[in-house]
């Protein structure tokens, strides 16, 4: 049984992983405050510790417009941090793995054509800056490395957009609501992603893959399919982004193509319809209870 090292495991990702890898190996995991992945030091000592045959790396910093103009905190988590923990690894001999996000992206494709493996990154954020710098990090670190790009995660932990509509919905004396329609995504289910992780790693596959839910759609859709599947009645009305202004731009189209794991035989993701259904299933009650309801 291998021993993996989850980074950043008390996280929407981490949680779900750690909750996965329960009998398929012997995980481990690690997260503020008894680790600060910023820290070398304090790195190299967690991962002599450790000693483990894998490395995931799940911390970030995912406030995206926060990074705007914490600028030196993102760059020291989402790409100096993962560039020293992977020259850990090639040194011992350990495999990584590294959490990536469509944010590398300018998100300016025609809506329609997913991102591949293949496109040119250019993110036009200071997050998704921050996520490249951290991907070539690993990429050039010289350690046995996979990086694997998701969007729009969701989960039972965390803050994420399933727990924001559901919270609004459920406010008393709210009305209608309205939602961007002119970004587009693939919502991919954290505990589906802990899979896929598993299954690339298992499989051998290495250097960058695209992992996100199989179809794509906008905001407002997402939020019109979780409240049906939650049996909330709310009004829901679509919008424009520019009804929104935010400090850091977001890509109208994020949707990934996860070209690299299907031809490679190791696609585990399904249809976002599918597991946003699966999701509510399982936790519709906890949702509502969290988010206000009865």
């Amino acid at each position: 049984m291998r021993k993996v090292l989850v980074i950043g495991a008390r996280g929407q990702l981490g949680t779900d992983l750690m909750s996965f890898l329960a009998g398929k190996a012997s995980a481990e995991g690690v997260d503020l405050p008894e680790l600060d992945a910023t820290d070398p030091a304090a790195l190299e000592s967690c991962v002599a510790r450790s000693a483990p045959d894998v490395v995931v790396n799940c911390a970030a910093f995912t406030q995206v417009d926060a990074c705007e103009t914490a600028r030196e905190l993102a760059f020291a988590v989402n790409a100096a941090a993962p560039g020293v923990l992977s020259a850990l690894c090639a040194r011992r001999g350990i495999t990584v793995a590294h959490m990536s996000t469509d944010y590398v992206f300018d998100g300016r494709k025609p809506v329609g054509q997913p991102y591949t493996e293949a496109d040119e990154p250019r993110p036009v954020s200071v997050y998704g800056k921050s996520k490249l710098a951290g991907e070539r990090a690993v990429l050039e670190s010289g350690a046995d490395s996979l990086v694997l790009r998701t969007a729009w995660l969701y989960g039972r932990t965390g803050a994420n957009f399933p727990k924001t509509i559901v919270r609004k919905a459920l406010a008393p004396g709210s009305g209608s609501m309205r939602v961007v329609n002119d970004q587009h995504g693939s919502p991919t289910w954290s505990r589906r992603l802990a899979e896929q992780i598993w299954a690339a790693l298992e499989g051998g596959i290495r250097g960058v893959c695209h992992a996100s839910a199989e179809g794509s759609c906008s905001w407002y859709d997402f939020a019109v399919a979780l409240l049906k599947d939650m049996r909330i009645e709310r009004q829901v009305e679509p919008c424009g982004t520019a009804d929104y202004p935010r400090p850091a731009p977001r890509p109208a189209n994020a949707v990934l193509e996860n070209a690299r794991l299907k031809a490679a035989g190791l696609n585990v993701m399904v249809d976002w319809r599918r597991d946003v259904g699966e999701f509510v299933g399982l936790f519709r009650g906890e949702l509502a209870a969290e988010c206000g309801g009865r």
